[in-house]
């Protein structure tokens, strides 16, 4: 599949992995690229050695990297070594790219801006992004509150009338072809996946954890506060996650400030429930997309099926 996304980062299918925090490793990074996309490791909360690793895991293949962006500020060296490694792609989300554009420019990697409404979209385009992501609050993880069938064409529409040649992505409940074919029709040049490749065999994820998402339809998530509140991660104000509805959400959705009481004891709780893969006990990191998705898939598998569904419906007649 041509599109601008493409050909701006050199690729057979306009295809992006999310860089997922503690889910996208080097395996699944990798065969995505090898697929014909752009597989982005998850830089996450920043660890050195994890990253290391993960760059290793995916060889020689082209990968990119992400990183929530107001983490990296805390440790910037994480992009500077990162950058070492020679990725093709750098994404910036949860905010301002600017202390860090210039120097992923001057490594001759590409800037990826991802954005959740249209201020961020002009602070990308400002900061002069190769390409942006509008992300709808469907996807899994952190994000706001736009959705991503308004949003996507509302950026599509800015971009161009100020920055036309910019290649948009879209994100947020996409999961098979349709989801393609539609973003293409919306303004978009390609999809960013997250939980449809979350759900493969490549995904760090615990089984009980991909057993969980094959049970859940789309209304089996929720945006909330608690995990972040138990993690005692501070994300900045108007940021919540789409996690699912467990037991850990039942129990503190809802009754945000009795756990912040009680988080030196519920903290370590939600941290060994994590460690231990226990699906009911702590998040689990997945979106809307979840009602779309039956099976744990190869990832090479699941690109292919997903760009092939996509080219027969652009190319039926109406």
């Amino acid at each position: 599949m041509d599109t601008r996304l493409t050909r701006a980062l050199s690729l057979r299918l306009p295809v992006l992995s999310a860089p997922m925090a503690f889910a996208a490793g080097g395996a699944l990074a990798a065969a995505v690229s090898r697929a014909g996309g752009l597989g982005l490791i998850g830089g996450g909360y920043g660890d050195d050695t994890w990253l290391a690793e993960q760059f290793t895991q995916a060889g020689d293949a082209r990968v990119g990297v992400g990183f929530i962006t107001w983490a990296l500020r805390k440790s910037p060296h994480l992009l500077t070594e990162s950058l070492r490694r020679k990725p093709a792609a750098v994404m910036l989300s949860f905010g301002d790219p600017r202390p860090f554009a210039d120097e992923i420019r001057a490594s001759g990697a590409r800037l990826i801006c991802q954005c959740q409404d249209l201020g961020h979209v002009m602070d990308a385009v400002e900061v002069g992004a190769d390409v942006i992501v509008a992300q709808g609050a469907e996807a899994g993880g952190h994000g706001r509150t736009r959705g991503t069938l308004s949003l996507v064409p509302e950026v599509a529409d800015h971009l161009a009338a100020h920055a036309p040649d910019t290649p948009l992505v879209a994100a947020g409940g996409i999961a098979d072809g349709r989801g393609l074919a539609a973003s293409i029709l919306l303004g978009a040049d390609g999809v960013m996946l997250g939980t449809r490749l979350w759900a493969s065999t490549e995904a760090l994820v615990a089984p009980a954890h991909h057993a969980a998402i094959l049970e859940t339809p789309g209304d089996g998530t929720l945006r909330t506060e608690v995990a972040d509140i138990a993690r005692q991660i501070a994300w900045p104000p108007g940021f919540t996650a789409r996690i699912r509805q467990n037991a850990f959400t039942d129990r503190w959705h809802g009754h945000e400030a009795a756990l912040r009481a009680a988080v030196a004891t519920e903290g370590p709780k939600y941290r060994q429930a994590f460690a231990a893969g226990d699906a009911q006990n702590t998040g689990v990191w997945f979106g809307e997309a979840a009602g779309l998705i039956d099976a744990i898939e190869p990832a090479g598998q699941i690109v292919a099926r997903i760009t092939a569904e996509a080219r027969a419906l652009l190319a039926r007649p109406v």
